[in-house]
């Protein structure tokens, strides 16, 4: 007697994605790589990522190490930048870049969630369209212009500000909360171009199953939907955090040095605008933010994976 299936709330794969059936004999054989050709094929692109990356890569690291004597002018290896780069007012600047990207991540993936949801779900195609053509165009607006529009606004003598008093209530553009609110304008939008496809890939067929085990709206979410589209949550929340952890021309026209981030002081140590001869720190910083968001990757790439193996 054949085994019945698991019920609805065990684990989503083993009841919506039976494993598939093995290959029949005298069968083509599984798709797989094919020796040399494989690497042949990725040659082009080995090189372009090795030249545009990897010798920049090369050259900060080798700079964050590396110290030139002033006497002799020989070049000796230390590790003096990458300590001076975690102490004192740069460990502050990489705190609270990661503060403000973990922040305006989540709130921006979750706001992000909720808007493509209500797209996905909608019968208008123009309200999709329209609703995916903003968002295209507001993700990629930012830098000096889109600081330029938030201080004509809501800033001190801001129209907004002026008409709705918001000095009295304590609104502050210059500050925290004030980045934080421009950086989900753009934010925002990016992360419902990135999970507007993942909703589109929940089919209607899983929700139907489910309705018809018996369960709710609420254990569909929880056993079927949250764990199909969690790794695509997390990398749309990896996006949004190195987009707001690289930014530095919106934070940079708006806030200057008032509010302190890893992208302000690696500009300062580069132009000497506080201290010369501070560029080998500079390069110290860059290469932090570069191992801050490659601890982010190696979490996100495994469940990318896991993720497009349910939706495919």
């Amino acid at each position: 007697m054949p085994t019945p299936p698991r019920a609805f709330w065990g684990s989503p794969r083993s009841y919506f994605f039976p494993p598939p059936p093995p290959p029949r004999p005298g069968g083509p054989p599984p798709p797989g790589p094919r020796g040399p050709r494989t690497w042949l094929a990725t040659l082009p692109l080995l090189t372009f990522t090795g030249l545009c990356f990897g010798i920049p890569l090369g050259a900060m690291a080798y700079g964050a190490v590396t110290r030139t004597d002033p006497a002799s002018g020989a070049t000796q290896v230390t590790g003096e930048h990458l300590a001076r780069s975690l102490q004192g007012p740069y460990l502050g600047s990489l705190i609270g870049s990661v503060q403000l990207s973990a922040l305006t991540a989540l709130v921006g993936g979750v706001l992000g969630v909720v808007i493509a949801q209500a797209v996905v779900t909608s019968r208008s195609a123009g309200l999709r369209s329209a609703a995916l053509t903003a968002s295209g165009v507001l993700a990629n607006f930012g830098g000096v212009p889109l600081a330029f529009a938030f201080i004509a606004t809501v800033g001190i003598s801001g129209v907004v500000t002026q008409l709705a008093d918001l000095t009295s209530l304590g609104w502050n553009l210059y500050s925290f909360t004030g980045l934080t609110v421009v950086y989900l304008y753009f934010l925002i939008p990016l992360m419902v171009l990135v999970i507007a496809p993942a909703l589109d890939g929940l089919r209607p067929q899983w929700r139907e199953a489910a309705q018809s085990s018996g369960a709710t709206g609420w254990q569909f979410w929880r056993h079927v939907g949250l764990p199909v589209l969690a790794p695509s949550l997390l990398g749309g929340f990896v996006l949004l955090f190195g987009t707001a952890f690289a930014a530095h021309a919106t934070a940079a026209a708006l806030v200057g040095g008032s509010v302190p981030l890893v992208t302000l002081k690696i500009a300062d140590a580069l132009s000497g605008n506080v201290l010369t001869g501070q560029e080998n720190v500079a390069l110290a910083l860059g290469l932090d933010m570069i191992l801050i968001a490659g601890l982010v990757m190696a979490v996100y790439l495994p469940l990318q994976r896991r993720s497009a193996r349910w939706l495919r």
